[in-house]
């Protein structure tokens, strides 16, 4: 039975997905026990995820002995592959009945091809090939590069999560990089219809780093704004999401099947405990939106979260002013986005390379 407040979120239009996944998760029932009782309805993985999961080497003993001959790159794509594989399988039912938006499971390029286009779109061909779900998404990091990336593995017909969006203008981007790729899609003569994506907006890590600045001026006006910015930055992309879509451009593609691109709410985990555990929950409830929860903040929003409703509709003018009194205290909004994403490839980049190094040794030790 469903949990009540989950429930609440699910009728408001906020699809739930774990971010999270191991073969624990899989084998265990746990999260089938998810689905079941708090409306779980996909996955988000990342190089941080996969790093955590693969340091319990008892569950995967057998299967990386199965790959101690292949590289270790090649031994974590068919391990982390194996695992979204299993997950879409559990996912199949929701993925049909909800027609392609939901029963999603999301597994990364490589990290360190942030910066790097034809690489990016060759691998995220070989992930799609190799997990052979419909229902699995390819995440594409939202840097400069990855733009052309978006654009074309759209163009081939594959679903995609753009990940690591933090700023406006960016989001922008990632909304024309999939409407192109649309187009072109179109132009092949594919199905529109079987192509989706979501954009995943960064949130409390902006809150993270404008709240260290805010502390650093530390003038009352200045601590009153604590905690603002990153509900402010994504009500303002949710405004970005309802004008794109409802544009004469995407109302040609619509008409030939395709679907819009949610935006998905991630970094929903609270880091500052003076905050409310669901405060990026409760605080950004509107249709057409996913809110991809570390399993503290989904259990955090059964126990005690209160939904009530579109938390959206009609807050465009006062999240513009939160940023309006950001800048008025010296904060540079675009600095600070665009230092955020260079962090986010960066600290993708570690978890990529700490995944490398057990890997590494679990391939030796299985030899």
């Amino acid at each position: 039975m469903s949990n009540p407040n989950t429930q609440a979120l699910s009728d408001a239009g906020v699809s739930i997905w774990l971010d999270d996944l191991s073969r624990e998760r899989l084998t265990s029932g746990s999260l089938a026990k998810l689905i079941e009782e708090k409306n779980v309805v996909g996955v988000t993985t990342n190089p941080a995820i996969f790093a955590a999961s693969l340091s319990k080497a008892e569950v995967y003993g057998e299967a990386i002995a199965e790959q101690r001959d292949k590289s270790v790159e090649d031994a974590i794509t068919e391990i982390t592959s194996d695992d979204v594989a299993a997950a879409c399988d559990l996912f199949k039912g929701i993925y049909e009945s909800s027609k392609g938006f939901d029963g999603r499971v999301s597994i990364e390029v490589d990290p360190r091809l942030a910066h790097e286009t034809a690489p990016t779109i060759a691998q995220a061909k070989a992930l799609y090939e190799r997990v052979n779900r419909e229902n699995v998404l390819i995440k594409i990091p939202a840097t400069l590069e990855g733009l052309e990336a978006i654009t074309e593995t759209i163009a081939e017909g594959i679903s995609v999560n753009v990940t690591l969006i933090f700023s406006l203008e960016r989001y922008r981007e990632v909304i024309n990089a999939y409407l192109i790729g649309l187009e072109k899609a179109h132009a092949k003569g594919l199905d529109l219809s079987k192509i989706h994506s979501v954009a995943s907006f960064f949130v409390s890590r902006v809150d993270t780093e404008i709240d260290k600045r805010l502390a650093a001026i530390g003038t009352g006006e200045a601590a009153a704004l604590r905690g603002q910015a990153g509900v402010a930055n994504a009500r303002l992309a949710y405004q970005v999401f309802e004008e794109s879509f409802a544009s004469a451009r995407f109302e040609v593609l619509a008409a030939a099947g395709a679907n819009v691109r949610r935006p998905l709410w991630a970094s929903t985990g609270v880091k500052d405990p003076a905050y409310p555990s669901t405060l990026y929950v409760t605080e950004l409830v509107a249709p057409q939106t996913v809110n991809t929860m570390p399993e503290k903040t989904l259990d955090a929003t059964a126990a005690e979260a209160e939904i009530c409703g579109n938390a959206i509709a009609g807050g465009y003018d006062a999240a513009n002013r939160v940023l309006d009194k950001l800048a008025a205290q010296g904060i540079d909004y675009n600095e600070i986005v665009n230092l955020l994403e260079v962090e986010g490839v960066d600290k993708f980049e570690v978890a990529w390379n700490e995944l490398l190094e057990d890997m590494s040794v679990a391939l030796k030790g299985a030899k």
